[in-house]
Parts: C-alpha cells; structure tokens; sequence
C-alpha cells in the first residue's frame, strides 16, 4: 500500500509549466465560480423583489375589481333590501334572481350563503343551491363557507381558495370579496380566478431563470476564453523559455568546451615550454655524463650535478601546474594565504607591485565561496598581466554585513567604451561563478584626472559565511583555522 502511494505521488507531480498554469488558472476559477454565485444570487433576489411587487400590483386590481363589481351588484338591489323586513320572503326571491342573473365574463358571478351555511345562489354551480355547505374546505384543507360567513359577520373581506373553474371544469385558485347583508343573515359575494396571474408571475420567474442561466452561460464562455489564452499563452512562452534555455545550455556549452580547451592548452603549453624542455635538457646531462664515465672522464659529475639542478626545476615547474589547478595552500591554510600566495607569483612573475589587505572574517567561508573567489582572484590577475598594462594593484579581502568582499583594482588602461561583462570568456566566467552562489559581480573602469584603471569587485552573501561555533568535520575541510 506504501509503495502504491508513492508511486502515485510521483506520477502525480507537476512540472514547472503545471504549477504555473494551476497558479494562474485556479484563481481565476476560484474568482469566475464566486462572480457567477453572487450575481446569481442578486439577480434572484431582485427579480424576486420585483415579481412580488408585480404579483401584489395585479392581486390589488383583482381586489378592487371585485369590490367595484359587488358594489355595482348591491346598487341593483338596494332599494329592494331597503324597503322589507327581515322576514320578507318575496323580497328575498327578488334579490335572489337579481343577483343570479348577474354574470360577468367567461367565469364572473354572485353567490349568496345564509349565515346557517345554505347556498341561496349559484348560477353557474346550480347543484349547490339548497344545500347546507357548512364546514366546506378546499383540496387544500382551506375552509370556505365558514370563512365567508365569519367575513360577513364581521363586515366584509376578502377570502383566497382553490375553487372549480366553470369554463375549464378544473380547479384554480380564486380570490372573493364578501359582504353581509346583517338583516336578512346573508353572506354576499363574488370571485375571480387568479391563475392568469399566478400564470404571469410564473412566466416572470422562468424569464429570470433563462436570463440568469444566460448570463452564466456568457460568464463561462468567457472564462474558458480565458483559460484558452492562459494556456495558449503558457504554451507560447514555454515554447519561447525553451528555446532560450536551450541557446543559453548550447551558449554555456561551448563556453565550458573553449575554457576547458583552453585550460587544456595552457598546461600543454607550459608542459611543452617548460617541463619538456627541462627533461630534454635533463636526458642530455645525463647521456652526458653516461658517455664520460664510459671513457673515465672527470666531468662525469659535473654532467650529473646539472641534471639533478634540471630534475629539480622540472619538480618545481609540475608543483606550479599543480598549484594553479588547485591550490593546496588554499584548502590547508584558507582564502587569504592562497590569494597572498598567488599575488607572490604574480609580482615575481610580473614585476608588479601589489598591495593586499584583508580582515579576519567572524565566520569562515565555506568551500564552494573560498574557490570561487579564489578563481576570480586567478581569472583578474590573469587579465591584469595580459591587457591591462597597470603597474599596481590593490586587492581587499574583508567581511561585511551583506557578507564577504573581494576587491581588486588597477591602475591600468581601463574598460574599453562599450564593453560590458558578456563581452570577454573570463569576465563571463567571473560572472557565473558568482551567479551560482547567489553573489553580486561588478566590473567598473575608474578614472581620476589623469590617472585610470578597472575595478572588479565580486561579493558573496552571508548564506555561504559559517558562524564560527560550526567546527563540525566536513568533506575536504581545510586543517587549520583560516584567516579568511
């Protein structure tokens, strides 16, 4: 089970260009998924504020309707209801064929209960005429005739219930206003069907629902045009990122083939100008002196002396190769008696005069700074003998709060107008050494009247600066304390 979930953690990591496509992409999911919930949501909310004002504007009509239209229907017979008694039947009748003959619309009519529950008039449900209908209830649960008559008792009101629809023979909801005529115990009233309305306000809501999912729709074109420009952008620059690293890898390619070529032709050079020359003058003393002591003559040690002082010369030649590839001094001693050794070479070799200081770090330089600085030391020397044409040189080696400094300035010709660090194999490779440790590398040409020279000033930071309790063994750590 261990090995399964490693395995699936690893074929589940991603590559540079995923975690940047995810980082750029979730997001603005992330942003898109909450824009589209909140607008959503608002947009309900205010065609839900505006259906509901829309619903109460038109129930508010049908209200008013039936008041105007019951009004109208009392006009008719309020002369007749005026002038009987309680208990005049034949008034009663009257008023009854008054208000059965009132119809209005497809569905429009009056109905009449006694305050018993008995229907008096129904014109367009006649098989309730007669009949006690008390306790009567919608399929809703809904109590009607009790309702209405409570309304009556009271003075009027209106009542909303689900009742049969005599043009569709279906049922719907109605809305009613009833009043009482408290004389006779009459509950009179009339209704209209509201489903047009409720039919409208569904018809408002559907609207919403089709322009909210269309806005969605938009939104999501949108985000995965989007996403396809993120990813077709992505693609163009990691296509164009690759193909500079790829020149960059080629560039530092051949830059690493022509220094180690030309690494390799100066040790050939010194080994054929110097050691080969030595050893060939070694093997004449000494076939110089295997000839004299062939024939008994006295010279054979003085041929045997020169060889030996040859021998020895080429010894010391091989121990300066030696030293230039890798320094000993420089892991047995430190920073500073490497460069001081090398500045010695320099000044014999050169006739330069050279002036080094350095302060004591508070913490040590690990191994990959001290060569670094080592080999720009090298590499500055190198330039300084060849183009520069100074006759004096100061280097300072000291430690700072941003961590350790490496100075080396001439009194020589100076940077061309123009030239910049990319523009020479060892400048380039001063650069990089310092690139790889995270320093900072700067070349300056300075000028002060008539004098001029380059300043070259390398600095390592304090990531690679050890506290000076760490006296852990390390690999290939120097022997002694070093002074830098």
């Amino acid at each position: 089970m261990g090995d399964f979930w490693r395995k699936l953690t690893i074929q589940l990591r991603l590559t540079y260009g995923q975690k940047l496509f995810l980082l750029a992409t979730v997001p603005l999911l992330l942003s898109v998924g909450i824009i589209t919930l909140i607008v959503a949501n608002q947009s309900r909310q205010l065609a839900d504020r505006e259906i509901r004002a829309l619903e109460t504007q038109l129930i508010d009509a049908k209200r008013d309707e039936l008041r105007n239209y019951l009004s109208i229907a009392k006009t008719a017979f309020v002369n007749i209801y005026g002038r009987a008694a309680p208990d005049d039947e034949n008034a009663k009748l009257e008023v009854t064929r008054l208000l059965a003959a009132m119809l209005y619309g497809q569905d429009g009519y009056f109905f009449v209960f006694d305050y018993e529950g008995t229907n008096l008039v129904a014109p367009r449900q006649t098989n309730l005429i007669g009949q006690d209908w008390s306790g009567l209830q919608d399929r809703n649960g809904i109590p009607i005739t009790d309702e209405i008559i409570r309304l009556a008792r009271s003075g009027g009101g209106y009542h909303e219930f689900d009742w049969l629809k005599p043009s569709t023979r279906e049922t719907a909801p109605m809305i009613i206003f009833v009043n009482g005529l408290q004389d006779w115990r009459w509950a009179i009233g009339t209704g209209i069907f509201i489903d047009d309305v409720l039919a409208t306000v569904a018809a408002a809501r559907a609207d919403v629902e089709a322009r909210i999912q269309q806005t969605t729709f938009y939104i999501l074109l949108i985000t995965i045009a989007a996403l396809i420009a993120v990813f077709a952008t992505g693609i163009v620059l990691n296509i164009r990122e690759r193909r500079l690293a790829d020149a960059k890898l080629k560039e530092l390619t051949e830059r690493i083939i022509d220094t180690q070529e030309e690494e390799r032709g100066r040790v050939a050079r010194e080994l054929h100008d110097g050691i080969s020359q030595i050893l060939v003058s070694v093997r004449y003393a000494l076939e110089l002196a295997r000839r004299r002591l062939s024939t008994g003559d006295a010279r054979a040690g003085q041929s045997l002396d020169k060889g030996i002082d040859s021998l020895g010369t080429a010894i010391g030649e091989v121990r300066r190769i030696s030293r230039d590839l890798r320094p000993g001094v420089l892991d047995d001693l430190g920073l500073a008696p490497a460069i001081q050794t090398l500045i010695d070479d320099f000044s014999l070799r050169t006739g330069i005069v050279v002036d080094f200081e350095t302060v004591v770090f508070r913490g040590r330089l690990d191994e990959d700074a001290r060569i670094a600085l080592y080999r720009i030391a090298q590499e500055a020397f190198t330039n300084i003998e060849r183009h520069s044409g100074a006759t004096a040189v100061t280097v300072t080696l000291k430690g700072s709060r941003s961590g350790g400094i490496l100075r080396i300035a001439d009194n020589g010709s100076g940077i061309k107008q123009g030239r910049s660090i990319n523009s020479g194999l060892g400048l380039r490779n001063m650069a990089e050494r310092l690139e790889q440790l995270d320093g900072t590398f700067r070349v300056m040409s300075q000028r002060s009247g008539a004098k001029s020279g380059t300043v070259i000033e390398a600095q390592i930071p304090l990531s690679h600066m050890l506290p000076p309790e760490d006296t852990a063994p390390r690999k290939n750590a120097p022997s002694q304390k070093e002074s830098a």
